[in-house]
């Protein structure tokens, strides 16, 4: 059981949804968290409600100037937690550049300037804790979701190789791979979510796998395995039975 007394612990992505709640979730189990998105509004009225300590850095994911100017501010840090996202439904045929651009943009290369900024520190002292968050959709592909589970899994690669090159050391990398959680993000579906999510309840999972010592948690169970499963399905099956109708 991870000890999160004194610790601290940078968000980013923690203006609402998902983030939010695990701020909530990390302030109530002792940790100083530091806050940060685009909207420092947001960001500020999450910290005005946390029961413990907090502390608000507005960033950018998309400028590694952003990133490395709150890294600095936010000083020595336990741990980080990259929960940043932009979200677009879209099929290929109705490519939009602009928008699929974003997607890799702030969920893929922006995790990896925000890993950037901090894991040199991290390697150099032997401590440090590195939390990524994933997705269903980032294990194979599937329809309509251009753009998004590409950069998803990027995210998830990026996890599994800092943790084949860490697992031996004092930092330790971990990858929580969610599916649909209810935010303004899912809210441009129009399709059918099952397991739908409070964000809380995604946050208690996360949490969970932050107290272990494993390395993924994909979530909710029984839905992660036909995700999880998919990956040992021949191709003819897997989009016979996803991409038949599109």
């Amino acid at each position: 059981m991870r000890e999160w007394s004194g610790k601290r612990y940078w968000l980013i992505g923690a203006s609402e949804g998902l983030g939010a709640a695990l701020a909530e979730t990390l302030s109530r189990a002792g940790a100083e968290v530091i806050l940060s998105a685009r909207s420092e509004d947001k960001l500020q009225a999450l910290a005005d409600r946390l029961p413990g300590k907090s502390r608000v850095i507005v960033c950018d994911v998309s400028d590694r100037t952003s990133v490395e100017a709150a890294a600095a501010e936010a000083g020595h840090i336990d741990g980080l937690v990259f929960l940043a996202g932009v979200y677009w439904p879209q099929k290929a045929q109705e490519w939009n550049p602009e928008q699929v651009e974003a997607m890799c943009d702030v969920n893929f290369t922006g995790a990896a300037r925000a890993v950037g900024a901090v894991i040199g520190d991290m390697v150099a002292r032997d401590a440090g804790h590195i939390v990524l968050t994933g997705s269903l959709s980032g294990f194979r592909g599937l329809p309509g979701a251009t753009g998004y589970g590409a950069s998803k899994a990027g995210v998830m690669w990026l996890a599994e190789g800092m943790h084949a090159d860490l697992r031996k050391t004092g930092v330790t990398v971990q990858v929580a791979n969610p599916g649909f959680i209810k935010t303004r993000l899912t809210e441009k579906n129009d399709f059918d979510m099952p397991f739908l999510m409070e964000p809380e309840d995604a946050a208690r999972q996360m949490f969970e796998l932050m107290c272990t010592d494993d390395f993924k948690k994909s979530f909710p169970t029984v839905f992660s395995w036909l995700f999880r499963g998919g990956q040992f399905l021949p191709d003819w099956l897997w989009y016979g039975l996803f991409a038949r109708n599109r």
